[in-house]
């Protein structure tokens, strides 16, 4: 079992998890952006020729998949460890969930930035698959607050345009944060909590 199936790992961020040569490759995307990065520039900075770099990925679109696709696997694990937690009290299961995506998207920044930045540059089956797992990971935070809705727990009239503002506003997180800011990631999830409380019509209090 993976640390972030079992109890609470899902909090736990340890380092990327990713191996050397898709950090490699992360920090030159988000130094030079996907297009302007080449195999070449990924393979110096891995210390490997362009063919060992190839041996490894086939192509340059390889290396962006394989980002993707940790950073939406990582992401769904985490979410469903966080859900699994709160078990069935809808408030414990907006609070939770909410609390995950804000501390995805602040301790792996680089990551998620070029999840959601790059999909323009993800091609055929890539492109399709991302889009699938997005809206599954969407899907749990829309199932949430509907439930909250027909709980009565939660009192907004809108709850489907409700769960995509949250997800938005979480998401949003890794195009502006910085490790070095005002607030911990932990203390930020706690902010978003208390908004996303207000946004879904329920007690901010836990």
């Amino acid at each position: 079992m993976s640390e972030t199936e079992s109890g609470t790992a899902w909090r736990a961020y340890t380092g990327k998890g990713l191996p050397p040569i898709l950090e490699t490759a992360l920090a030159c995307f988000m130094e030079h952006g996907y297009h302007g990065t080449t195999i070449r520039t990924v393979a110096s900075r891995a210390q490997l020729s362009v063919p060992g770099l190839y041996y490894h990925y086939a192509s340059k679109q390889a290396l962006l998949v394989a980002l993707v696709s940790h950073a939406m696997e990582d992401l769904w694990r985490r979410s469903t460890a966080a859900l699994e937690e709160a078990g069935d009290d809808t408030g414990r299961r907006l609070d939770l969930l909410v609390e995950c995506l804000v501390l995805f998207h602040a301790h792996q920044r680089d990551l998620a930035f070029i999840a959601y930045s790059e999909i323009r540059s993800l091609t055929g089956e890539a492109r399709t698959t991302y889009i699938a797992a997005r809206d599954r990971q969407q899907r749990l935070m829309d199932g949430v607050i509907e439930d909250g809705v027909t709980r009565k727990d939660f009192t907004t009239p809108y709850p489907r345009e409700a769960s995509r503002a949250v997800v938005t506003m979480c998401t949003g997180v890794s195009q502006w944060y910085r490790a070095e800011g005002e607030h911990s990631p932990q203390e930020l999830a706690e902010r978003y909590r208390v908004m996303t409380r207000m946004t879904v019509g329920a007690p901010a209090d836990r």
